[in-house]
């Protein structure tokens, strides 16, 4: 398939997607930091289990760098307890912001104001962030083109015929980057897009394909 009939079905793809599911608005906060916090906190759990903690922090005027910092951690932890894994999550929220009061001067902008490539070198040098959540940020928070790759990504389009069920996360990355123009609101809207798509029809053990918006060119066909 050349690299210019891709970019057409990738297109298209999202097309359908977004006719069926509309504007997902993603990523739902009231403040830059509170998508970091997010970002962060969603990692492998739902996305209703980050809700309340983040609840849970507001109700504590936590959503802030320095009072994160100033806060006990065994505190921390209890406020983001629904979220799994929570002390080493509450850990990974103070090392963020311990990087950005030390090194950004408190101020997240001056970390979103760095190139797109030395931004993501350096949220994947601090504790905790690998590759989906330095990329969530950077195009949530940043607002800045990258394309977040996640399992539903990998399984939708292996299912379509895409690519391999086993592709790296910089691979499938690339394969979208390079088929798609760079653009913040595509990216944003087609990461939003295929989470939903994952989550309420195109299921790991038992996809809905008679409700798939996307049926019509799966290779696959489930």
């Amino acid at each position: 398939m050349d690299a210019n009939n891709t970019s057409k079905q990738l297109l298209n793809i999202f097309d359908l997607l977004l006719a069926h599911f509309g504007p997902r608005h993603w990523w739902p906060a009231e403040s830059t930091l509170e998508v970091v916090f997010g970002c962060i906190l969603t990692q492998n759990v739902a996305w209703k289990n980050v809700e309340q903690a983040i609840y849970n922090l507001k109700e504590k005027n936590l959503i802030d760098i320095e009072k994160i910092l100033n806060v006990p951690n065994m505190e921390l932890a209890e406020l983001i307890k629904t979220t799994r894994y929570y002390n080493q999550k509450a850990s990974n929220l103070k090392s963020f912001c311990n990087s950005i009061f030390k090194e950004f001067n408190n101020n997240l902008e001056n970390l979103f104001n760095l190139e797109l490539k030395e931004l993501r070198s350096l949220l994947l040098s601090l504790k905790g962030i690998g590759n989906e959540t330095a990329d969530s940020i950077i195009l949530y928070a940043a607002n800045k083109p990258i394309f977040v790759v996640d399992s539903y990504t990998k399984r939708i389009f292996s299912r379509i015929g895409f690519f391999k069920s086993d592709i790296t996360y910089e691979d499938t990355q690339k394969y979208f980057m390079s088929n798609l123009q760079s653009n913040t609101y595509l990216f944003n809207e087609y990461h939003a897009l295929i989470d939903g798509l994952g989550h309420y029809i195109c299921k790991l053990k038992k996809p809905d394909c008679k409700l798939c918006p996307v049926n019509v060119i799966c290779s696959k066909n489930i």
